[in-house]
C-alpha cells in the first residue's frame, strides 16, 4: 500500500527557511513524478515544484529562486527546501507521487510564515 509522510513543517518568520521532507514506501518510486503542493486557507491546492523521474526538477513562479526540491531514491524521500518564506507561503504543504493512473497524497505539513 503506497504511503507518504511529510515532515519539516511549522512556525517561521519572514525571511527564514524550513526543509520539508517527504517519506515514501509502497511504490516503485524511482518511476514516480514527485511534486510539492500547497494549500492556504480559503484557496485551492496549487502546484510548488516538481522533480521527474530523472531528476529534473520544475518550478512554479511563487518558488523559483527560493525553493529547491530534491528527491533521494535510495531513501525514497522527497524534499523541499525553502528559503526566504513569506506570509503568503502559508499552507499546508503536500507530497504528491504520480506515474500513469497512480497518484499518491501524504496527509501534509502545516507550514506558517508570521513575525
Amino acid at each position: 500500500q503506497a504511503h507518504l509522510v511529510e515532515s519539516g513543517g511549522g512556525l517561521v518568520q519572514p525571511g527564514g527557511s524550513l526543509r520539508l521532507s517527504c517519506a515514501a514506501s509502497g511504490f516503485s518510486f524511482e518511476n514516480f513524478l514527485m511534486s510539492w503542493y500547497r494549500q492556504a486557507p480559503g484557496k485551492t491546492r496549487e502546484l510548488v515544484a516538481q522533480i521527474r523521474a530523472d531528476d529534473l526538477p520544475i518550478y512554479t513562479d511563487p518558488a523559483k529562486g527560493r525553493f529547491t526540491i530534491a528527491r533521494d531514491n535510495t531513501k525514497e524521500t522527497v524534499s523541499l527546501q525553502m528559503n526566504n518564506l513569506q506570509p503568503e507561503d502559508t499552507a499546508v504543504y503536500y507530497c504528491n507521487a504520480a506515474w500513469w493512473q497512480s497518484n499518491y497524497w501524504g496527509q501534509g505539513t502545516q507550514v506558517t510564515v508570521s513575525s
